[in-house]
């Protein structure tokens, strides 16, 4: 007779911890779905990028530049690995992979067979890694006052265009600040 209470017990205290665990589990489903529903629309990376990281961008600069190393560090925050270059020839670099000087700024970088030259913010070369559009690269010609590295790091660019820029000249506005 202790036998048999004692296996009622038990079998008791199993199915009540099984019904915790299935409790749980449902309470913790329905809390992630709406906390998930309450997150506000932020800006999603795709699958390929996320799944391979993103890439390493190189960056040729002059060594006195302090505003090359502030976008260098707002990469950085966003993810990018950077490998920095610091160079003298700064306009045979840029001749060289195809900035002409109406395009070009105080750094250029290069990423995934692109060319980014000057203040891009890091959301704009994501995006150009998700689209691989065909062209060279993105350029913030100048050195635009409301963008990254010229800018404290808290504020959001402004009062600027990224373009986008090809092999024949061609530009066209990849973004609006």
């Amino acid at each position: 007779m202790e036998k048999t209470a004692a296996s009622n017990v038990l079998n008791w205290l199993k199915a009540s911890m099984i019904r915790c665990f299935i409790l749980f589990i449902a309470v913790s489903f329905i809390i992630a779905t709406i906390m998930w529903s309450i997150v506000p629309n932020a800006p999603t990376v795709s699958t390929s990028v996320v799944e391979n990281a993103l890439p390493e961008i190189t960056v040729y600069k002059s060594a006195s530049c302090s505003c090359c190393r502030a976008w260098i560090t707002h990469l950085e925050q966003e993810g990018f690995k950077v490998t920095a270059y610091d160079r003298e020839d700064m306009d045979s670099i840029k001749a060289t992979f195809g900035v002409k000087p109406g395009l070009a700024s105080c750094h250029t970088a290069l990423v995934s067979g692109y060319v980014i030259e000057g203040h891009v913010p890091a959301v704009d070369i994501i995006k150009l890694l998700q689209d691989k559009p065909k062209i060279i690269g993105l350029t913030a010609p100048g050195m635009p006052k409301y963008s990254p590295g010229m800018q404290a790091s808290e504020q959001k660019p402004r009062g600027y265009d990224v373009l986008t820029f090809d092999k024949t000249d061609n530009t066209t506005v990849f973004k609006h600040y």
